[in-house]
C-alpha cells in the first residue's frame, strides 16, 4: 500500500507481516501481503493500525517477536520525535531523477533541522540484484495462494489454470490490450515443495533481512530513508506500463518489515512519498519519525490556493 498512498498524496504503512490478519484477502504472496491503513494524516494511520493489529490463528506468517503488541500507537506521536535519531539516507536517491532527488534534498533538510543526524547508506545496491528471485517466488506464492483461495470462494473458476482459460475464451473482453503472461509463467510453477522455490525465498527474504539489519546495526539507525517511489506515470497500451525509475517498496517488502510513506511534496502536480522503513514490529517508532516530520514540512507543504473572481 505505500506505493499507491506515495502515489495519491496519502500517509500509508505496510505493517510487518503477521501483524494484521490477511484473512480474507485475494492472496498475491504468502512471504509479502498484508493490509494496512492508507489515510490522511500519520495520526489517522496510527489510530487505525490499533484497531486493526492482532494476531490470527489461521495465518501462519509471523515473524518472531518478544515484546509486546501496542494496543495503541498515538503515545508514539510526538513533535520531537526525530531529536537525536540517526536516519540512513538512500544514497542512490539524492542523484536520482532531478526534480525528485531535490524534493528528496528538501525534506532530509526538515529532518536535519529537528534534530536528526543523518547517514548516507547504500542498501538497494544489496537489494536490488534480489529482484529476480523476488518475482520467483511471486509466480509460486501467488498460484498456491490463488489456487487456495479459489477453491473456496465460490466463483465459477476454481483455480489459476481456470481463470487462465477464461481470459483466452473470453479474449476480446478480458485482454483488449494486453495478454496474461505473468499468469501462464505462474502456472507453471511446480508447488511450494519445489527446490527452486525454497532456493529464491532463502535468497530473497533471508538476503533482504540480512541487508537491512546489517545496515541498520552497523550504521547505529533508527530507520532508514528514502523516496516512497516516483511520480505516477502514465498507463501505455501500447509498450505497456513503465516506471519513473526510482522506489523504496523492495527492501521492505521482501524482509516483511514495516514501511511508512508519508507526503513529500509534488512533481509536475503528481505526488511523491518519503519513506521510513525500519526493523520487524517497530511501526511506533517509524510513525514517530513520520509525524515529526509532518508537522514539520506542513508548513513548506501548504497548498497554493489561487484567487478567485467574482462572477
Amino acid at each position: 500500500m505505500v506505493s499507491p498512498a506515495s502515489c495519491n498524496g496519502l500517509v500509508g504503512l505496510k505493517p510487518t507481516v503477521g501483524l494484521l490478519s490477511r484473512s480474507g484477502i485475494i492472496p498475491i504472496s504468502s512471504t509479502q501481503d498484508t493490509a494496512g491503513p492508507m489515510t490522511r494524516t500519520v495520526r489517522d494511520a496510527a489510530i487505525l493500525l490499533g484497531a486493526l493489529q492482532g494476531p490470527d490463528p489461521a495465518d501462519p506468517a509471523q515473524l518472531v517477536n518478544s515484546a509486546p503488541i501496542p494496543a495503541d500507537y498515538t503515545p508514539f506521536l510526538k513533535a520531537d520525535a526525530l531529536k537525536g535519531q540517526r536516519l540512513g539516507v538512500e544514497k542512490s536517491h539524492l542523484n536520482g531523477p532531478p526534480a525528485v532527488a531535490a524534493l528528496f534534498k528538501a525534506a532530509v533538510a526538515v529532518l536535519k533541522a529537528q534534530g536528526a543526524t543523518i547517514v548516507e547508506v547504500e542498501l538497494l545496491k544489496q537489494t536490488d540484484p534480489l529482484g529476480e528471485a523476488e518475482f520467483e517466488v511471486l509466480l509460486y506464492e501467488f498460484k498456491d495462494g490463488v489456487n487456495k483461495y479459489l477453491a473456496s470462494a465460490g466463483a465459477t473458476v476454481r483455480n489459476l489454470a481456470e481463470v487462465i482459460a477464461f481470459n483466452k475464451a473470453h479474449e476480446a473482453e478480458a485482454m483488449p490490450y494486453f495478454q496474461q503472461e505473468i499468469l501462464v509463467d505462474a502456472e507453471k510453477t511446480d508447488g511450494l515443495d519445489s527446490a527452486k522455490y525454497k532456493a529464491a525465498v532463502q535468497k530473497t527474504v533471508a538476503g533482504a533481512r540480512k541487508a537491512l539489519n546489517s545496515v541498520l546495526r552497523d550504521n547505529q539507525l533508527t530507520a532508514i530513508v528514502g523516496v516512497t517511489t516516483g511520480p505516477a506515470w502514465c498507463i501505455d497500451w501500447v509498450n505497456g506500463d513503465y516506471s519513473t525509475g526510482i522506489g523504496f517498496s523492495s527492501p521492505a517488502a521482501m524482509a516483511g518489515y514495516p514501511h511508512l510513506t508519508v507526503p513529500m511534496g509534488q512533481v509536475l502536480g503528481l505526488p511523491v512519498g518519503l519513506s521510513f522503513v525500519g526493523p520487524a514490529y517497530e511501526e511506533g517508532r517509524l510513525l514517530a519519525l513520520g509525524y515529526a516530520y509532518e508537522q514539520a514540512s506542513r508548513k513548506r507543504m501548504a497548498p497554493k490556493f489561487l484567487p478567485t473572481v467574482a462572477g
